[in-house]
């Protein structure tokens, strides 16, 4: 078997949302998000929901909204929590250093976004959990959590774990 991983990078995620035009403000508004293409259901006969593509730079998309308008959508319970199919638990957007992402952080909080995490530090180091980056949570209008960070750790050629600045963490990955 050939070992190894063959893609470059995942890309964009696509995101089911009960109010398409809620969720586009809203990703407008946060992230300054625009559309590169909106579709009907059907448009396309084998695609039964609406899509639209949204941008933060050049890339076509980073983020598709999907809708279904034959379904009927209520709010997540609790009791979902407990039972039911698997879903994701959150998505994330990169920044490219701590000066901009204290900017979303600020403008997030001025136009009145809830944060339901942090702002923190994900190192065993810091506040106990992975990933070596500054970081900070909120939900959009359907509850997908999504992650705002800068200074992702890496891993190098020798299989240790660095911070974001590039210092080795002591730690290694279980699979080099």
């Amino acid at each position: 078997m050939t070992k190894g991983a063959f893609a470059y990078r995942l890309h964009h995620v696509a995101a089911e949302v009960s109010d398409m035009d809620l969720s586009i403000q809203f990703y407008r508004d946060l992230l300054g998000m625009r559309i590169s293409e909106r579709h009907p259901a059907y448009e396309v006969a084998s695609i039964p929901v609406e899509l639209t593509f949204l941008r933060l730079h050049n890339n076509h998309h980073d983020l598709v909204l999907t809708h279904d308008p034959s379904k009927t959508y209520r709010a997540a319970t609790i009791a979902d929590r407990a039972a039911g199919p698997p879903g994701f638990h959150h998505f994330a957007f990169e920044f490219p250093d701590r000066e901009t992402w204290l900017k979303q952080l600020e403008k997030t909080q001025e136009i009145g976004v809830k944060i339901i995490r942090g702002p923190l530090i994900h190192s065993p180091r810091a506040e106990g959990s992975w990933g070596e980056n500054e970081s900070f949570y909120v939900l959009d209008p359907d509850g997908h959590r999504i992650e705002f960070f800068c200074n992702l750790g890496s891993v190098n050629d020798e299989g240790w774990i660095c911070d974001g600045n590039g210092k080795n963490t002591g730690q290694r990955v279980i699979e080099l």
